[in-house]
């Protein structure tokens, strides 16, 4: 995906290339990276007060990340009981 596609591209491509990470020695880096990313631009957000349809971009963003981290990492499912998201992220790469 292009980063002209993304509306909010400082941290949607990172989180594109995270999905798409098959190696699992480099996941968790990325991963972490996203995360650190997403956390510095909330702070932005917040600070701003504004940013509302971006805030909730964050949050699918975090919840994809919490699947990806379940699914590929072998993290704990702390969260029971919420969707698929194996499917959210697949939504999310396939527009």
């Amino acid at each position: 995906m292009e980063a002209e596609q993304l509306e909010f591209p400082q941290w949607q491509a990172p989180l594109h290339d995270a999905i798409l990470e098959f190696n699992l020695e480099k996941l968790p880096a990325k991963v972490h990276r996203v995360e650190t990313m997403i956390f510095e631009r909330l702070q932005q957000l917040y600070a701003a007060n504004d940013g509302a349809r971006e805030r909730q971009a964050i949050n699918d963003a975090l919840e994809i990340l919490r699947t990806v981290k379940r699914e590929r990492l072998q993290f704990p499912d702390w969260k029971k009981g919420s969707a698929n998201g194996l499917i959210q992220c697949l939504l999310y790469v396939i527009p």
